[in-house]
C-alpha cells in the first residue's frame, strides 16, 4: 500500500482563534515597521531643525549712573582744647557728648597763683607810676636851677634820662600786669565755638600742665567728606558733567553709610586737588554735606556716590555677552534670522546690563541667552525672551 502524505496549508490549518492571531501579528509587524522608519528619520530632522533662541530688542533709556568710592568723614572744625596755664583742675563744668556753645565754661583751673601774679602787677604798676611823678617833680626842679645857672646843663640831660627810666618802669609793670590778667583769664577754659564735646581724659584734683589736652570740639553743623577717584573716572565725570551742566548740586553726590543706607541730605564737590598722585594714580576731592542732626560724626567712614545722567543709553544683557580674548561679543540677528558675531564696546555696568559705548544699534535684536547653541551664521527661530524688570531697566546704575 502506498502511503498517501497529506501536506496540510501552514495558514489553512488554523482555527478561527489561530487565524485572528496571525493577522493581529501581520498588523504589528506592519505597525512596527512603519514606525520604525518614522523614527529612523527624525535624528536627521532634529539636526537640520534651526535652534529656538530667546531673543531681544535693544533700547535706550535714560540712565542713572554712580561711582562709589570710600569716603572719610571729618567734622569741619575739630579742634583740641588744650590748657594754656599750669595748675589743679578745679571743676569741670561739661559732660562727654553735650553740645556747647561757643564761650561756654569748660574747666576751670586753680587762679590762686593768677590772681597773686596779677596783683604784683598792679602794685608794680603803681610803684612805677610814684616813680615817674617823682622823675618829672626832679626834673622840674633840675630845669629851673639850671635856668639859674646854679647847676650844669648836662643835670637836666640826666634828669630826663631818669625820668624815661621811670616810664618803661611803668610800661613794663603794665605789661606784666596784662599777662598776669591774660593768665587768669586763661584758667577759666571756654569753648572755642558750637560744638560737641568729645572725650575728657581728666579728672577733677588732676594737675594740669601748660598744653594739656583737656578735651575736643567737633562742629558738626557740616561735614567734610574726603574721597579719591582713579584718573580714568576723573575724566569720565569731568565729561559728563560738561555734557549735563543743568544738573544741580544735589544731585551729583550723595552719601552712603556703614550699614549701607541713604544719608538723608545731599551733598556737592567742594574743591579738588590740582595733581593726581603718582603712587595711587588717584586724584583726591573734598565734598561738603549740611548735619544738622548731627548724625554724621567726626572720623566716620562711607561711600561717596558721584551720580550722572547718561540721556538715550543703549543697554544690552549681561547675559547676551560672551567674551573672546577680552573682546564682548554679541549675536545680532538678521531680517532673515541668521545670527552673527558682533564685536562691541561695552561701558558702564549697570545691574544686569552694560551701557554701549559703540559697536550695537537701538532696534537690533540679539540673542538674550543661550549663545552656546548659537555659531556665526546659523539661522535660528527667534521667541522673545523673558526679561526680568529689574535686569532690564534698573533705576540705578552702579560703576563698580
Amino acid at each position: 500500500m502506498h502511503s498517501t502524505s497529506y501536506q496540510v496549508p501552514l495558514f489553512r490549518y488554523s482555527t478561527v482563534g489561530h487565524r485572528f492571531t496571525w493577522l493581529s501579528l501581520v498588523a504589528s509587524l506592519f505597525v512596527a515597521t512603519s514606525c520604525g522608519r518614522g523614527q529612523a528619520e527624525t535624528p536627521k530632522e532634529a539636526a537640520d531643525a534651526p535652534p529656538q533662541v530667546p531673543v531681544l530688542a535693544l533700547r535706550t533709556t535714560d540712565q542713572r549712573l554712580y561711582h562709589e568710592h570710600v569716603a572719610d568723614i571729618q567734622a569741619e572744625r575739630n579742634v583740641e582744647v588744650r590748657a594754656k596755664v599750669r595748675g589743679f583742675l578745679d571743676h569741670i563744668f561739661v559732660d562727654e557728648g553735650k553740645f556747647v556753645k561757643k564761650g561756654q565754661p569748660l574747666f576751670q583751673i586753680n587762679p590762686s597763683e593768677y590772681q597773686n601774679q596779677l596783683a604784683s602787677a598792679k602794685a608794680a604798676e603803681t610803684s612805677a607810676e610814684a616813680e615817674v611823678a617823682s622823675a618829672k617833680v626832679q626834673l622840674g626842679r633840675v630845669q629851673l636851677l639850671v635856668s639859674k645857672n646854679i647847676i650844669a646843663k648836662t643835670e637836666t640831660d640826666l634828669a630826663r634820662a631818669n625820668l624815661r627810666t621811670a616810664q618803661s618802669h611803668v610800661a613794663e609793670a603794665r605789661a606784666r600786669q596784662s599777662t598776669a590778667r591774660l593768665n587768669l583769664n586763661y584758667t577759666l577754659v571756654r569753648a572755642p565755638f558750637d560744638g560737641i564735646i568729645n572725650r575728657i581724659p581728666l579728672k577733677v584734683g588732676s594737675l594740669i600742665e601748660d598744653t594739656t589736652l583737656l578735651t575736643t570740639v567737633s562742629d558738626l553743623s557740616q561735614v567734610l567728606v574726603y574721597f579719591e577717584v582713579p584718573e580714568n573716572e576723573y575724566l569720565e565725570i569731568t565729561r559728563l558733567r560738561q555734557e549735563h551742566p543743568d544738573q544741580s548740586r544735589s544731585d551729583t553726590i550723595a552719601l552712603v553709610l556703614a550699614d549701607n543706607s541713604r544719608y538723608a541730605y545731599p551733598g556737592y564737590i567742594e574743591t579738588s586737588e590740582g595733581e593726581i598722585d603718582e603712587n595711587t594714580g588717584s586724584i583726591a576731592f573734598r565734598a561738603r554735606f549740611d548735619n544738622p542732626q548731627h548724625l554724621l560724626k567726626h572720623g566716620a567712614t562711607g561711600r561717596v556716590r558721584l551720580t550722572n545722567v547718561v540721556a538715550d543709553a543703549l543697554l544690552v544683557p549681561q547675559k547676551a555677552v560672551f567674551e573672546i580674548q577680552d573682546k564682548s561679543y554679541v549675536y545680532v540677528l538678521d531680517s532673515n534670522n541668521v545670527a552673527h558675531t558682533r564685536a562691541f564696546v561695552p561701558g558702564t555696568r549697570t545691574g544686569d546690563n552694560y551701557v554701549v559705548k559703540s559697536g550695537l544699534k537701538r532696534g537690533e535684536r540679539v540673542v538674550y541667552e543661550g549663545t552656546q547653541q548659537v555659531k556665526d551664521g546659523l539661522k535660528v527661530v527667534p521667541r522673545k525672551a523673558d526679561v526680568p524688570q529689574q535686569a532690564e531697566a534698573p533705576a540705578v546704575a552702579k560703576m563698580h
